[in-house]
């Protein structure tokens, strides 16, 4: 049987991390003309970026499974927000 990997992460991640997929997302949507349907995606990639060579060089598996969470978490903030300001607008 294989174990889980260990996976260390700080607050640090949460601060830098994301919000550099949030920016770099969104310039590379305006410098591209992005599809919409792709954004995910290349949120994803980024944050597979960011935390494979930056934030967890050295493991590979919490490399690829933190990536994908920064990948997620951006999208997900910046949906959610673009929804609430539409919703409170629309009131």
């Amino acid at each position: 049987m294989t174990e889980f990997p260990h996976i260390t992460t700080n607050i640090w991640d949460v601060f830098l991390a994301v919000p550099l997929v949030l920016i770099g997302t969104q310039l590379l949507k305006y410098a591209f003309r992005i599809p919409p349907a792709v954004v995910p995606t290349v949120a994803v990639a980024l944050g597979l970026l960011i935390s494979v060579f930056i934030s967890h060089p050295k493991d590979l598996p919490a490399g690829l499974f933190m990536g994908t969470l920064y990948g997620a978490a951006a999208v997900s903030f910046y949906v959610s927000t673009k929804l609430s300001i539409r919703a409170y607008r629309e009131r």
